[in-house]
């Protein structure tokens, strides 16, 4: 797929260039309060075209090399946030049913679930919920701006329930292929935090360029708000 080569979606020679470790990628501008946001690379050549691949061309023997860069993202994620030992939910983005049904499967829980798979074998305590349920329809989000795309998708998610008796020590990481604006992450951040869970993070697979940032230190605007209405 990236280097043409027959017989294999992916070879292992470019299967080897894809990044092994995460970063922070806070948006700008960011959303009030929005948790460590980590990703594996920029949303631009050879890992945008795998990611669309996998996502609308239906290749999904990339699901196995997209789920270890996400991998590698969640794992600097814990690292980063000192949730080491603790149990941690991989909660994905959910799409619409039809979207999920014009494009033969669900491209963000697939990596997901590999991706919990490769944690789980290197030894950490990580699994997939799928908490958050989407409760109405949203316009495209093509062309829109980061206002535009906040209101588009405000009170667009729901989760299903907080936690349950014996797992107020689990926290969960939501979980995408893209970010852009941060709006899709905030969105299911408010709506996991207002059912009881503590989110530690935002794990992606790639970012878009103008909106990453490397420092580790978020911006002013993206330091979490007191604000017990968000």
């Amino acid at each position: 797929m990236v280097c043409a080569r027959p017989g294999r979606a992916l070879c292992r020679e470019c299967a080897a260039t894809l990044p092994r470790d995460g970063r922070p990628a806070w948006p700008t501008p960011c959303p009030a309060g929005l948790a460590l946001p980590m990703t594996g690379g920029e949303y631009a050549d050879d890992l945008k075209r795998l990611v669309n691949a996998h996502k609308e061309e239906l290749v999904l023997a990339l699901a196995g090399p997209l789920g270890n860069v996400l991998a590698a993202v969640v794992a600097d994620l814990i690292r980063e946030t000192g949730l080491a030992g603790r149990p941690v939910h991989l909660v994905p983005v959910p799409s619409r049913p039809s979207v999920v049904r014009r494009r033969g499967h669900d491209p963000v829980l697939r990596m997901t679930r590999r991706a919990a798979g490769t944690l789980r074998h290197e030894g950490s305590p990580v699994g997939v919920s799928g908490l958050l349920r989407p409760t109405r329809r949203v316009a495209d989000q093509a062309g829109l701006g980061a206002q535009q795309r906040a209101a588009n998708l405000a009170g667009a998610l729901r989760a299903v329930r907080g936690p349950r008796t014996g797992t107020a020590a689990a926290v969960v990481v939501v979980v995408d292929d893209v970010l852009t604006t941060g709006a899709t992450a905030r969105e299911a951040q408010r709506a996991l935090e207002g059912v009881g869970w503590e989110v530690a993070g935002v794990a992606v697979v790639a970012a878009t360029r103008r909106r990453a940032v490397q420092d580790p230190t978020p911006p002013r605007q993206c330091l979490p708000l007191c604000d017990p209405g968000d």
